[in-house]
């Protein structure tokens, strides 16, 4: 299993992929592991799927087959399958039958234009116009091959996208083909709505990209492809390919047929913003006018305000502020100046960083103008220009900001002119995605999110619902510049879900995997039998040592007392009852804290007096557990040595300390500085044992039931050597050795010898220390 908190590490060697289908057809997806054996789950919308007359699954070896029989329009969505801790997500798309055919094949006959029911739409190119795609008709494939048509001789585009019509509805592609033989990598490839919507952040429902490459022909194919098509799609667009060192452009337009004119004038005229559903496009500096009807005015002057915000959806317009104020400029009495012979127009919208010009012609080309911004009047700046040309007054905003959208007025004495500048923010894009993430329950859990907007505003979803700062008890959001972060404290299963991060350019998706704690267990408590005023003892033993939980005697917690005692040693935990009596007799429990596990014995009372005999565990020195001592200890002479060495042993084990020594009671003598270490278990040394029992003075040693501790002040470098600790008791004893290195201060260097002798250099020659105080020597400073 992956390290909790990271992104779990696949274990296929080929993954399915995403496919269209048309209704009534199989879909068959295929998976192979990296080992046979390994079992395969398979799910649709987090659920797993199961054999049935809908499902077929199938496995061979490494080989593992997923069927989705005669798929229709309810079994469209997103799939997955599992292999240990790697998932994999694909996606079924089912067409209609009619779509299912090939949207690039040439049409057999030029009648196929009309788009007859079940037969497949000729390309626009082909026909030589672009061909119209009735209502509720199949996808209009446009720019498909044209039958003996050259390549492209200009530019990196094979076949560029053309013009398309499609009425409202219906479907359109438009394709773009780049060679790509004398290309060392794939080039990239841009749409565009209007001068500067990216289409990639708007990809959805009704707008997807595809790009495919063909390695016989060695051609690239990218496909734009618009479904239901509404009147505000139509307009210009643009494609875009570069590569390492080469640009080209194309432009094409769409044009929508069908009623829904005037939304379409309405929409563009208040607010240069697609549907939600649909494209965005915002002209650089474009004008709102006034729409051509009346009809859908007079249907907001009625309305009441309660019913803005449900017209302006119908209509397609996002901008509810924009639409309010156009509204409330229709309503002003409009009166024939005297001082304007141009007027500036209703509202303007600017990108931001961009520049934005207002202009007035005046009746009057010697007339004085104040120009007001939310009724304050503006000074000349460095980002505010004043030009005087003629009969026209210019107001200039260079690199304008949100706090540059507001309402404007030019003032010619007692009469004036109003507008409304919007200042448009370009998409925040997602620049590093959310990664999914496996935890156990119970452990943290933290979203990380890269956005290209520092302090943008995003919004967290779960399973496709917004997560609200009211629910800052379970959910934590935290902002770092640029990054986003969404904590978990404490993951339940109730957790696991797909997360996502939306921007006003995209989003990122990612799923969290809860999954419930595991605890083995190495021993579980036993019955006891027991008698009068004897002594009972319940012991287990589980995987993790850092694990607490609780005792019950027949469901309900025991409190600990003189008599009744709970230890918890490493992996161990005990119960003991000391004075047994017939009160005692009862079912008893462990249950560890945060598992679904119960471990249970029963304790029997015996009237009848009975030997007992006590269980006996034998010594240990735990040196494995935290805190563990290594077997070297390295000290500076001076300091203070401290050994605390954890035993444990029923009945508590007695404690012996011993140093080895040479032979004659005299310590070893400061080896040669390229000698090597000695461990005790050298050959060339033959040692007795000093046992070590102070309480008292410089050396000295402390033993309580569960623990040694011996302690050296001021080690000195007699204090060197191999330190033998061995516990004792009636079932046994263990031992262990430890190595303790004085570091202290290394002899001088021998006397240094000098020769060759010239008139600028010598060699000076010297013998290193006798001792190197416990350090290997690094070198010499001349």
């Amino acid at each position: 299993m992956p390290e909790p908190g990271k992104k779990p590490v696949s274990a296929f060697s080929k993954k399915p992929r995403s496919v269209e289908v048309a209704a009534g057809s199989p879909a068959v997806f295929e998976a192979e592991t990296e080992r046979a054996g390994v079992k395969v789950r398979w799910q649709r919308g987090g659920s797993d799927i199961s054999a049935s007359n809908k499902y077929g699954l199938a496995t061979e070896g490494t080989r593992h087959t997923l069927t989705v029989r005669e798929v229709g329009p309810a079994d469209q969505g997103s799939y997955a399958v599992i292999a240990g801790s790697s998932k994999v997500k694909f996606d079924l798309k089912v067409i209609e039958a009619e779509k299912a055919e090939p949207m690039l094949a040439p049409a057999p006959a030029p009648a196929e234009a009309t788009g007859a029911p079940g037969e497949a739409p000729a390309p626009a190119a082909e026909l030589g116009e672009s061909a119209p795609s009735p209502k509720g008709s199949s996808s209009a494939a446009l720019n498909g091959p044209t039958p003996g048509a050259p390549d492209d001789p200009i530019g990196l585009f094979v076949m560029r996208p053309q013009d398309g019509e499609v009425t409202v509805g219906g479907s359109i592609t438009f394709s773009a083909r780049v060679a790509g033989a004398s290309l060392l990598k794939p080039p990239v490839v841009k749409w565009f709505k209007g001068k500067w919507v990216d289409l990639s952040s708007k990809v959805g429902q009704h707008l997807q990209l595809h790009d495919s490459y063909d390695r016989t022909s060695k051609v690239y194919l990218f496909e734009l492809h618009i479904t239901d098509a509404q009147p505000a799609f139509a307009g210009g667009y643009r494609c875009e390919v570069s590569t390492k060192d080469k640009f080209d452009c194309s432009n094409f337009n769409l044009t929508v047929h069908g009623e829904g004119a005037l939304v379409s004038v309405l929409v563009l005229a208040m607010c240069p913003v697609l549907h939600t559903q649909g494209v965005r496009e915002t002209p650089r500096d474009s004008k709102l006018e006034a729409p051509a009807e009346e009809d859908v005015w007079e249907i907001l002057r009625q309305a009441p305000p309660s019913e803005y915000e449900r017209i302006a959806f119908q209509y397609g317009v996002t901008d509810l502020r924009g639409m309010l104020k156009r509204l409330k400029g229709m309503r002003r009495d409009e009166k024939k100046s005297t001082a304007f012979q141009k007027k500036l127009e209703p509202a303007y919208q600017v990108s931001k960083g961009h520049k934005i010009r207002l202009t007035v012609e005046l009746a009057d080309h010697d007339a004085e103008v104040k120009w007001l911004k939310n009724g304050q009047e503006i000074q000349m700046s460095g980002r505010y220009i004043f030009e005087s040309i003629g009969a026209k007054r210019t107001l200039t905003i260079s690199q304008c900001s949100l706090a540059d959208d507001a309402a404007y007025q030019c003032v010619v004495g007692g009469e004036k002119c109003s507008t409304e500048l919007f200042v448009k923010e370009p998409p925040v894009l997602i620049t590093r995605p959310l990664e999914d993430q496996l935890v156990m329950v119970g452990q943290r859990v933290e979203f990380e999110c890269e956005v290209s907007e520092e302090g943008a505003q995003v919004k967290w979803l779960k399973d496709g619902v917004e997560l609200t700062r009211e629910e800052t008890f379970k959910y934590r959001f935290k902002k770092d510049g640029r990054r986003h972060h969404l904590i978990i404290n404490e993951a339940t299963l109730e957790d696991a879900g797909h997360y996502a991060l939306c921007t006003s350019g995209g989003q990122a998706l990612a799923e969290l995997i809860v999954q419930e704690k595991k605890l083995e267990v190495y021993q579980s408590i036993a019955d006891l039998m027991v008698g009068a005023k004897d002594q009972a003892v319940f012991k287990c033993e589980v995987s993790d040592e850092n694990v607490r939980g609780v005792w019950l005697k027949n469901g309900k917690e025991l409190v600990p007392d003189s008599r009744i005692k709970v230890s918890h040693i490493g992996r161990v935990h005990k119960l003991t009852i000391d004075d047994v009596t017939p009160a005692d007799e009862a079912d008893y429990s462990f249950v560890p804290e945060g598992f679904a596990c119960n471990l249970s014995a029963k304790l029997h009372f015996m009237e009848v007096k009975i030997d007992f005999v006590p269980r006996q565990e034998p010594p240990k020195i735990h040196l494995d557990c935290p805190g563990r001592i290594p077997d070297t200890i390295v000290v500076v002479a001076g300091n203070k040595l401290r050994l605390d060495v954890p035993i444990s042993g029923d009945p508590a084990p007695t404690v012996i300390w011993q140093k080895a020594i040479t032979q004659g009671n005299k310590a070893p003598a400061r080896p040669a500085p390229d000698a090597p270490e000695d461990t005790g278990d050298s050959d060339e040394w033959v040692f007795d044992k000093k046992l070590l029992c102070e309480t008292e003075g410089r050396v000295r040693v402390e033993t309580t039931k569960d623990r040694s501790i011996f302690t050296v002040e001021g080690a000195e470098k007699e204090d060197e050597g191999v330190y033998t600790v061995t516990v004792k008791n009636p079932v046994g004893e263990d031992q262990v050795n430890l190595t303790v290195k004085v570091i202290d201060v290394p002899d001088a260097p021998a006397a240094p010898k000098i020769s060759n002798v010239g008139e600028d250099s010598c060699t000076v020659q010297w013998e290193p220390p006798a001792y190197d105080g416990g350090q290997p020597i690094l070198g010499a400073e001349s």
